[in-house]
Parts: structure tokens; sequence; C-alpha cells
């Protein structure tokens, strides 16, 4: 073979090399691509959206609440569902409470504090009174001013108040006390969220930290 026959055929060679893969190869390697793509995107998406370690009871199969109606510690009626459009945490305590509501309250207080006001404006805080002999309106508006202004209380009659803690599974009874503090009221210490469509969403056991509640609420309010 001449040097010239030698230089042709490495030429026809590097032409066949460089031609494109057939059209059938070519759609393989952009189907396993786009495979890979899209594993990645899941295995990426799966991180970022998986559900974090909650320290809440978030309800599966939630209900939406019985709309009921109370004089609220401004001393007009409102109801649950004046309040649709945001997320309400629903406490049911009373303000003679010796220790467990007012660690609660802070602790709602402190959750308060770590969502921050732009998302408090879609929060509302309520403690609805298991005493409503004693809290009167002016007394759970001062009570719970002491907390956080944005609380609000919800009092009324004794039977209204049992038949609305009824659907929240809250148990409460009152309990002789002694002559400084009074009669107690044993009770279900709970935090019952209702998101803004009036559906019971999430429960914060008794001793759920302010930190705590709030990451749960940001999940909550993020999902929707």
């Amino acid at each position: 073979m001449t040097k010239l026959d030698s230089t042709l055929q490495s030429a026809e060679t590097e032409q066949h090399a460089a031609k494109p893969a057939p059209a059938p190869a070519r759609r393989l390697l952009w189907i396993a691509a786009g495979a890979l793509i899209v594993l990645a995107l899941l295995v990426l998406g799966g991180w970022w959206l998986r559900v974090p370690e909650l320290h809440s009871v978030l309800l599966q199969s939630p209900r939406q609440a019985d709309d009921f109606t109370l004089t609220a510690s401004s001393g007009e009626p409102l109801a649950l569902g004046d309040l649709r459009g945001k997320f309400v945490l629903i406490y049911f305590g009373y303000t003679s409470c010796p220790d467990v509501c007012p660690t609660t309250l802070n602790d709602l207080k402190q959750m308060a504090a770590a969502l921050g006001e732009q998302r408090m404006q879609d929060v509302q805080i309520v403690l609805i009174s298991v005493d409503p002999q004693r809290d009167t309106p002016e007394r759970l508006a001062l009570y719970l001013n002491s907390f956080d202004p944005r609380f609000l209380g919800m009092t009324g009659e004794l039977e209204d108040v049992q038949r609305i803690a009824s659907q929240f599974g809250i148990f409460f009874e009152a309990q002789p006390g002694t002559p400084d503090t009074g009669y107690l009221v044993d009770h279900t210490s709970v935090v019952t969220v209702v998101d803004p469509d009036g559906y019971v969403r999430m429960i914060f056991p008794y001793g759920t930290t302010g930190k705590d509640m709030a990451a749960d609420m940001t999940y909550l309010m993020r999902r929707g």
C-alpha cells in the first residue's frame, strides 16, 4: 500500500468515526439521559419535600369543626366561623389555673415570637374558658394581655362550653381547692389547630415547646 493510499484510508476512517450515531441509538441516549435527570429530581425533591419529624399529632383524615358562638374577651359575640381564613389554635383553660395554663400560654407566646409578625397575621390563638363562672370577658382580656395582646379569650354559659369542648375531645370538671385558690378545674390540656377552611388538622400535646409548635405550624402553613 502506498503512502497516498494509507492517507486516504485514514481519512475515510475518520469520516466514518465522525458520523453521528444512528437515530435509534440517539433516542436511547436521550431516554437514558432523561431518566437520569428525572431520578435526580426525584431524589432532590424527596429531600426538600420530605415530611419533617413532627412534635404534634397530624390528622390524616381531618373533620370540619362545628361552628359555635361565645362571648369574646372584647365583650362582643364571636363565632369560630368569623375566624375563617386563619389557622386557629384553640386551648381550653382558665385564668385561675395555677400551672398548666400559664405554661401552655407561655409556650404559645414563644411560638408566636418564633413564627414572626408576617406568619402570625394568618394565625389566631384562642383561649376558651372552662371556668365561665369566674372568667368574665374583662378578666380574660386582662389575663391574656399579660401573655400577648393578640390572644383572644372566649367565654359563655357552662352548658355551651361543655358542648363545644366535647367536639374537640376536651374533658373538664371542677374540683375543691383551698381557701387561697378557690375551686380548681381539671381539664384536658392540648392545643387544637383548626385550618383556614375550618378543619381540625393538628393537635399539640401538653408540654410541646413554643419552638416545636412553630416548626410544626410552619410545615402545616406551607402544606396548606
